[in-house]
């Protein structure tokens, strides 16, 4: 268990490091739009080939798995619109053109960061699972450890704009490599004797929740900010990953 704790902590750690990276570095508003659409690509990777693909062959259980997607898209979209609600109630107390720039900024940063979590949790659920079939596969380690660094420079960049102070940002991202580290001691040591069908329908949830963060927040926020040479990166970011879960 608490191997598998380790292993969640470390592949969410990135989540510091591209915080960090965006406190330190000024990164041109195109420039974050092209990291953004290459950690697209990446994520867009890991549903098609980590999450996605295994449950293909299960055909007895696939519609199934369609509700698990459908599960983790609408969990995100409820945080969305929970999310939107709650900025538009802050500008309401605060009228003004600068906060309203400030309030799209945080609401941007949120929908990641919300997205991260949904994405991570079960992410992590399962990788404490894979431990139990044998050593953790590095490949994969390092697709999840890649995907987290963009998502995390995108979303702290954006709340850094909003005005969120950087001790706030780091605690933010703390939390979240903490619960990521306790879901994955916990998947490994509740899950050891579930069904495949119960592991699988976990990484469905996931990847819902990662497509419907891509679609509403993330690729939007990369075509703003990098034009269209987004979609090269996007390709890029798809390619790299794609490469670490053939070798996996």
């Amino acid at each position: 268990m608490l191997e598998a704790a380790f292993w969640g902590f470390l592949a969410a750690s990135s989540l510091l490091l591209g915080a960090l990276v965006s406190f330190q570095v000024r990164i041109p508003e195109r420039g974050l739009g092209l990291i953004l659409a290459f950690g697209a690509g990446v994520l867009m990777s890991t549903v098609a080939y980590e999450l996605v693909s295994d449950s293909l062959g299960d055909a007895p259980e696939a519609g199934l798995y369609g509700l698990g997607l459908g599960a983790g898209a609408l969990t995100f979209y409820l945080g969305s619109v929970w999310l939107a609600r709650r900025s538009a109630g802050e500008a309401h107390a605060q009228p003004g053109e600068r906060l309203a720039s400030h309030r799209g900024s945080r609401q941007q940063g949120n929908a990641i960061v919300l997205g991260t979590v949904l994405d991570g949790i079960p992410e992590s659920i399962v990788l404490g699972v894979s431990l139990l079939m044998g050593p953790v596969s590095i490949p994969v380690l390092a697709a999840v450890f890649v995907s987290n660094v963009p998502e995390s420079l995108g979303a702290s960049a954006d709340l850094r704009e909003a005005g969120v102070a950087r001790r706030q940002i780091l605690r933010l991202w703390l939390l979240v490599a903490l619960a990521s580290a306790v879901a994955s001691g916990l998947g490994h040591a509740l899950l050891s004797g579930a069904p495949e069908s119960v592991v699988t329908m976990v990484e469905m949830y996931a990847g819902g929740a990662i497509l419907a963060m891509l679609a509403e927040s993330m690729v939007p926020e990369a075509y703003q900010k990098g034009g269209r040479p987004v979609g090269l990166a996007t390709v890029v970011g798809f390619a790299v990953s794609a490469t670490l879960s053939a070798v996996a």
